[in-house]
């Protein structure tokens, strides 16, 4: 399926706009098209929905978070897993966690963590006084906060952002959900709609029917110690990954905000050969489209998986708010993130 144009039909739309756009014929009108109105991965297996939240009209959009129990018994295996707002007007993006049954305990003994980003309302911005670390390639913590432990290796079940599908996967690989696990929501809520709203944003999720030959893991890349310099248009940020086992992946995804350009996957080989895995020139924040590899592609043990991505704080972006600010990480909209996010499995064994 292609969500694009083709330069033809784009120049075929603008020379029909320039010349007045004059209306066809009206017998030639196709049917209006119907829009698919239930859940896109057939009836859920599992569905768990967040208590009702009212979102106030007035203020900045909102980050919040809900966690809900399973109670599942046993380990589920799921090979689908869809993410439903509740309410469309305001639900602008959400994340579903797996997390475990309790909360960790507080760290009482140790160093105290260095924290390098603060809380305004449910907004977290990066703190002016942070390190600075652009290229995170050429750095030991890849573009990470300095000295904060973090894993790549993501726990997210699953995203619904703009343009995105339901995840499903090839039959035989499938995600593990943890006995006992709770699911972790984190949803972005927008204010657009200047009016109170409700929301009771749901995951359904669909059990593997067949044998589970290979357990679906996921890496969460990104770069959070980045600056955008007032009015660039082509500034460079980079995130490194490093393979410690042979994998195959399957699928990518690039997550910046109104300020992202674009976005390359590269892999760097043990012998120093690169190669493209995918590459976005033209990076919109309202489509981003989760890609699918034809077959999937083996990653060696010790390759390095470098991402780039450039921004455009300029005042030739139109969506920027404001090209003379000082652009930092930040989880609300009018920040930015720098994020590749893939999904691979081990090699099954010859």
């Amino acid at each position: 399926m292609t969500r694009g144009l083709s330069d033809a039909e784009v120049e075929a739309i603008v020379a029909w706009a320039k010349g007045g756009a004059p209306e066809g014929d009206p017998k030639l009108t196709p049917a209006l098209p119907s829009f698919f109105e239930g859940w896109q991965i057939g009836k859920p297996d599992a569905i768990f929905s967040i208590p009702e939240f009212t979102l106030g009209s007035s203020g900045q959009d909102e980050q919040q978070t809900f966690f809900v129990d399973t109670n599942f018994l046993e380990d589920v295996w799921v090979d689908a897993v869809e993410i439903r707002p509740g309410n469309r007007k305001v639900v602008h993006h959400a994340h579903v966690w797996i997390a475990n049954p309790t909360p960790a305990a507080p760290r009482e003994t140790g160093p105290k963590r260095v924290s390098y980003t603060y809380r305004q309302g449910t907004r977290v911005m990066t703190k002016a006084d942070a390190p600075v670390i652009d290229d995170g390639c050429s750095h030991p913590d890849g573009g990470r906060w300095p000295g904060v432990v973090t894993s790549e290796l993501g726990a997210m079940l699953s995203s619904f952002v703009p343009g995105k599908a339901p995840e499903t996967w090839p039959a035989g690989i499938a995600k593990r959900i943890p006995a006992g696990a709770r699911l972790k929501f984190t949803i972005h809520y927008s204010k657009s709609a200047n009016q109170e709203e409700k929301d009771t944003t749901s995951v359904g999720l669909r059990f593997a029917k067949v044998p589970v030959r290979q357990e679906l893991r996921r890496i969460d890349l990104h770069n959070t110690a980045f600056r955008i310099p007032a009015q660039a248009q082509n500034h460079v940020v980079t995130a490194c990954y490093t393979f410690n086992e042979d994998a195959d992946v399957l699928t990518y995804l690039a997550h910046m905000h109104y300020r992202g350009r674009s976005m390359k996957f590269e892999a760097i080989y043990p012998d120093g050969s690169t190669a493209i895995l995918l590459n976005i020139p033209r990076y919109d924040f309202e489509w981003q489209i989760k890609y699918l590899n034809a077959t999937p592609v083996r990653i060696p043990k010790g390759a390095r998986i470098r991402l780039t991505a450039t921004f455009d704080n300029s005042a030739n972006n139109r969506y920027n708010l404001d090209p003379s600010q000082v652009i930092r990480w930040g989880d609300n909209t009018i920040d930015e993130m720098m994020d590749g996010w893939f999904e691979f499995v081990t090699p099954l064994a010859n």
